[in-house]
């Protein structure tokens, strides 16, 4: 009998817009980042998404409070785990700002909204000159996308060779701009039919049915990414302990589908060819 395939199990422990008075664990400092991902390592995550904070728990894409997050992560999990640093605008940082971030930086991973950093077609050529640093600098960028139109956008960018990946990597994120924030798993659908099959995919959800969608997700080939940032509730509606317990509650219901989480070498493996 052939084994079914291992599925990838991201964590996104803070997001931009939260702070603790949302939630009492949810990670801010750099050693809070690296206890998280610690404890979601040892639950089954095999990436961490990871937003710095300022001071004032602000999102901040500056370099250095970035480092010191990534820096603490990696002396508590070593490459057990994939640090992928957020690129997210939130209404402050332009595409300058973010494109100088991952330059500065150079993080093993990096993700990037399609609609933020290319806007519009005025800013292809400079967002060609990143995706193409990028490739270089061996730096895995995976491209969030918010519905079908921004999928069919990244086919066109990657036919005219602006985003040079061959198999670039997306995160679809289902109901960022639905009514409540709500997403059920059919709104994967839009985002496959749309898709190149060849596109390695992960999945995030906000909503009560998260847990539906990112499992619908796996059994469609996807991996999944869970946490704080789109969710803090429970599958049964309560608050949710910890970003730890959310991953291992994903696990066990893989576990019922007859599916084990992947390590960070098999995510690596299925996503970049290592």
């Amino acid at each position: 009998m052939t084994a079914r395939p291992p599925v990838a199990i991201a964590v996104a422990p803070n997001g931009a817009r939260l702070r603790k008075a949302d939630h009492p664990a949810l990670p801010i400092t750099p050693e809070e980042l690296a206890h998280t991902a610690t404890a979601c390592l040892a639950a089954g995550a095999a990436m961490i998404h990871l937003h710095a904070r300022d001071e004032q728990e602000g999102h901040s894409l500056d370099p250095g409070l970035v480092r010191a997050c990534v820096a603490a992560v990696e002396a508590a999990v070593g490459d057990r785990l994939v640090i992928q640093v957020t690129t997210e605008a939130v209404g402050l940082y332009p595409p300058e700002a973010q494109m100088a971030l991952v330059r500065a930086v150079r993080p093993e991973a990096a993700s990037v909204a399609l609609r933020e950093l290319v806007p519009d077609p005025a800013a292809e050529p400079e967002a060609a000159k990143f995706y193409a640093w990028c490739q270089e600098a061996g730096i895995w960028l995976q491209h969030i996308l918010y519905d079908r139109a921004d999928v069919l956008r990244l086919k066109g960018l990657v036919a005219r060779g602006v985003v040079p990946e061959e198999r670039p990597s997306v995160l679809y994120v289902l109901g960022r701009y639905s009514e409540g924030q709500r997403s059920a798993p059919a709104d994967l659908l839009p985002f496959l039919q749309a898709a190149d099959p060849v596109w390695p995919w992960m999945a995030c959800a906000f909503g009560a049915q998260e847990l539906d969608c990112l499992m619908a997700g796996a059994l469609l080939g996807g991996d999944l990414r869970i946490g704080f940032e789109n969710n803090r509730l429970a599958p049964d509606g309560t608050p949710a302990r910890s970003n730890e317990a959310q991953v291992a509650g994903a696990a066990s219901v893989l576990a019922g589908l007859g599916r084990r989480p992947a390590s960070a070498a098999e995510l690596r493996q299925k996503y970049l060819n290592l």
